[in-house]
Order: structure tokens, then C-alpha cells, then sequence
């Protein structure tokens, strides 16, 4: 019965003190760095059975080339597609490890899966813009 007594007094005046922030909680979000690639939306979405990728590898200062690729992911986060550049610069090759200037671009994504051939099913999938090692997602919708 002591013991319960001396548990209760303890919760109590645990509650009581004051308290403070633990090494390294803090409210304020840290601070971000360059963002090197930007997604954009794919259109038509939803679609059937194609659409177009856009993005832009762009900051302040930009210069040189960058390591750029795209994936189609399915809601399993399973490879379904790496969609093909547009224009005169890409000419139909897969957006895989590209090394790309800075600038505007726009994939292509015929809506078949990777070596199958076979038309990706109805319903979500996710598409990845990896610009360096930094990550961009999006969310597309095949309707049937």
C-alpha cells in the first residue's frame, strides 16, 4: 500500500516540474538547401494510355551538367517504367543516369510496362525525378 502512495506522489510531481526541450527538438524546420530538379505534373492525368512527364533542372547560378533520371513506380514501389526524353536532345532514350544541362525537359511514358510490353493496369502510380541523388515525386492516374 506504501508503495502506491509513493508511485502516485512520484507521477505528481513529475508532472510538476517545468519542462524543457531535449537535444536536438527544436519547432523551427532545418534549413534547406538548393532544390535541383523541379517536378512538374504529368498531362493528361488521369490518362490512357500515355502521358508526358515535364521538369526542369533549375536554381540561381545554375551551371553544368547533372546526373538525371525518371521512374514509374506502381503503389507496390515496384519498377513499372523508365519513361523516354523528349526533343531534339533526348530523341526517344531512357531518362536512366542522362547527364543533362540545365534547362527544361519533358518525358514520355507510352504506358507500358518495362521489358514486358504489356499495358500497365488501371489505377495509381508514382513517378520519381532523381536530379544528383536528390529526390522529386509525383503522383499519376492511368483511367481505362
Amino acid at each position: 500500500m506504501y508503495h502506491r502512495w509513493a508511485a502516485l506522489a512520484l507521477a505528481l510531481a513529475l508532472c510538476a516540474l517545468p519542462t524543457k526541450k531535449a537535444a536536438g527538438q527544436d519547432t523551427s524546420p532545418p534549413p534547406r538547401g538548393r532544390k535541383l530538379g523541379v517536378l512538374g505534373q504529368n498531362y493528361p492525368n488521369p490518362f490512357n494510355p500515355e502521358t508526358h512527364i515535364p521538369f526542369k533542372i533549375d536554381y540561381e547560378g545554375c551551371s553544368g551538367v547533372h546526373v538525371v533520371s525518371v521512374r514509374i513506380y506502381n503503389v507496390l514501389a515496384q519498377l513499372v517504367a523508365v519513361p523516354k526524353l523528349e526533343g531534339e536532345i533526348g530523341l526517344n532514350r531512357p531518362v536512366s543516369n542522362l547527364s543533362l544541362p540545365c534547362g527544361s525537359y519533358t518525358t514520355f511514358w507510352d504506358g507500358k510496362v518495362l521489358y514486358t510490353g504489356k499495358e500497365a493496369a488501371s489505377g495509381v502510380y508514382l513517378y520519381e525525378l532523381i536530379v544528383d541523388g536528390e529526390r522529386s515525386t509525383k503522383k499519376a492516374f492511368i483511367a481505362k
